[in-house]
């Protein structure tokens, strides 16, 4: 029983909410179009925990093999650095993890394209490959990109674009730049979460080596790009609200924002990184509310 509940640690939980953002987002949207469909659905959502709990399997192995989980780090002690979990169990975790992650999303592709969309089918599966590739090379690899600044990126693109509108389009098979606007705003509020970790953990990194984007820019920067990343989130929703504005009921969302603001205010009075861990909850779960809210308005 003690090793299921270190598996269900190392998967962390709490990052899951965060991570299924995106599809309620881009579903909600082909509710109001009408073209929702249950079984893409929940495969779209068995993919994104997938590809999310691969992504924390391999964050634990990596930072363990470069020694980035030392006694420095802040937060919660992770499975390979408390013993829990040996390196070699690890590795098959995320391999195990893979590969039922990847029959799920061949399972999501079939069930959107057939065999009618053989292109689509072909990017989708190429989309898929990237996204696995992505949640482990994040940290695990000489090349891994998370310790050269380039977390920001992937999390934008995966959480954000291929989150909400790949989702999007897997419903549709339609392109509509609108949706666009929503999948930056989670992007955005993602990629915020990462960069709030990372201004955390930024001393600790520092020393390790681990060359996050927060550690190039140094503290007070990333402060600055943390403002830019949540009010950029705000922004695009509204404009996506203005261009599609059907009733009150899409402004929903806009409860979110207090609670955003009230994040913002905390990190522009921080003066002690370590404080900064309560937050990243905050702000994944107040990302997660946005997400409902937004897709309860488009249902509506």
């Amino acid at each position: 029983m003690a090793k299921i509940n270190t598996w269900i640690g190392a998967a962390r939980l709490r990052t899951l909410p965060l991570s299924i953002s995106g599809i309620f987002v881009g579903s909600s949207i082909a509710v109001a179009h009408n073209e929702f469909q249950a079984v893409i659905f929940v495969l779209a959502l068995a993919t994104t925990l997938g590809l999310q709990i691969l992504s924390n399997f391999a964050n634990d192995y990596g930072d363990f093999i470069k020694g980035t989980d030392n006694d420095e780090r802040v937060g919660p002690q992770r499975a390979l650095q408390s013993g829990m979990i040996t390196k070699d169990e690890m590795f098959w975790g995320m391999v195990g993890t893979g590969i039922l992650t990847f029959l799920s999303a061949l399972a999501l592709i079939f069930v959107a394209f057939g065999t009618e969309n053989t292109f689509y089918a072909i990017l989708f599966i190429l989309l898929g490959l990237a996204a696995i590739a992505a949640a482990i090379k994040y940290t695990v690899g000489e090349s891994a990109y998370g310790y050269r600044g380039l977390g920001d990126v992937f999390v934008f693109l995966f959480f954000g674009i291929v989150g909400v509108y790949g989702c999007y389009f897997l419903y549709s098979l339609e392109w509509d730049w609108r949706v666009l606007l929503p999948s930056f705003t989670i992007g955005f509020l993602s990629a915020g979460v990462l960069n709030l970790n990372n201004m955390r953990d930024r001393i600790s990194d520092g020393r390790a080596g681990k060359n996050t984007l927060v550690v190039k820019l140094g503290a007070a920067k990333a402060k600055k790009y943390h403002y830019f990343l949540i009010i950029s989130a705000f922004i695009s929703v509204i404009l996506f609200s203005i261009f599609t504005f059907s009733g009150i009921e899409d402004l929903l969302y806009l409860i979110a924002f207090v609670p955003l603001l009230m994040h913002l205010k905390r990190v522009m009075e921080n003066k002690d990184p370590e404080k900064l861990d309560p937050e990243l909850k905050k702000l994944a779960l107040s990302t997660f509310l946005l997400a409902v809210l937004f897709s309860l308005g488009q249902i509506f």
